[in-house]
């Protein structure tokens, strides 16, 4: 049996996953979602709760904690993070259970150069540096652990996310897609399915715990050629792209505490930032999904939300 904290994109993903490969799943959340199989039980549970957790995770092999901070903020991220997977590791080792992470290129210290399993991952400083504290913290634990690596989300329920709803519904409309920093820059997208299937085959592999993973990804694009690809999948006009000029937004992170906490990682889309995977492909014997099919698979799922909303 597996459980799943959390359901958004990646927690859905990695139940559906599961689930197909007959696994027995619980998804925890506050409000019993997630989705709907004859082998996922829902379960409303608050991961951060002690007693609660350690309830739902009895008899688990593995944990998939998909659970983000309540705001894109970093002293709300260092004020919920270190608490709440301390309460999961510590659930997950009295049960026997790995831990596995979905995590970010925040950490990267060298974030000019292309960055792979080595590393270094030491960035300090706001969420940056609560993201190198946590990979810190699971190290030190107890608990069986894996960090899977990703770039910027792209893919099915991928909603606020650069590559998500300020991109997609906008390519479908026929309208310009503005973006942050620079459209012209290489950077990194990993496709959620990817990221998912990574996940549960290091969560199977004990030779691959306690290490940081990086998940299939495919080779870096740019903001324009991702929209691109995106209207390509849809079959309509390539979008106008336009982008955002970083002083401007450093101007309003003047005035706006969340545009100050965008500015600061506004230096991932004025450069190149570039992940490899390759590595990792290899230990988790695994590809990433080719870029024609993943942008069709993200379309059609748009297509279908508008769908169900008229």
């Amino acid at each position: 049996m597996y459980v799943v904290t959390g359901a958004g994109p990646v927690g859905w993903t990695v139940a559906e996953q599961l689930a197909a490969q007959g696994h027995d799943v619980r998804v925890l959340t506050r409000s019993g979602s997630g989705p709907e199989h004859p082998l996922i039980q829902r379960m409303r549970v608050d991961a951060s709760k002690a007693a609660q957790l350690a309830d739902a995770v009895t008899g688990a092999e593995a944990v998939f904690h998909c659970i983000h901070g309540s705001k894109y903020r970093a002293v709300d991220w260092a004020a919920e993070l270190p608490q709440a997977e301390r309460v999961v590791m510590d659930a997950a080792a009295a049960a026997g259970a790995v831990v596995v992470f979905p995590e970010s290129l925040y950490s990267y210290s060298e974030p000019d150069r292309i960055m792979t399993e080595a590393g270094p991952r030491g960035a300090t400083g706001g969420k940056r540096g609560v993201r190198t504290e946590l990979l810190k913290a699971r190290a030190a634990h107890a608990a069986n652990a894996v960090s899977m690596v990703a770039g910027d989300f792209f893919g099915p329920r991928v909603l606020m996310a650069h590559a998500g709803e300020r991109v997609v519904p906008l390519v479908l409309g026929g309208k310009t897609v503005q973006v942050l920093g620079s459209a012209d820059q290489p950077h990194s997208f990993t496709y959620v399915p990817d990221l998912a299937a990574a996940m549960i085959a290091a969560a199977q592999k004990p030779e691959l715990w306690n290490r940081v993973l990086h998940a299939p990804t495919g080779p870096a694009m740019t903001q324009r050629e991702l929209a691109g690809a995106y209207a390509m999948a849809a079959g309509v006009r390539n979008p106008k792209v336009t982008a955002v000029p970083g002083w401007v937004m450093r101007l309003a992170g003047v005035f706006s505490t969340d545009m100050r906490e965008l500015v600061e990682m506004l230096y991932q889309f004025e450069r190149p930032f570039v992940m490899d995977s390759i590595e990792s492909q290899r230990l988790l014997g695994l590809e990433p999904t080719p870029l024609q099919e993943a942008a069709a698979a993200t379309v059609a799922w748009w297509q279908g939300r508008v769908a169900s909303r008229d």
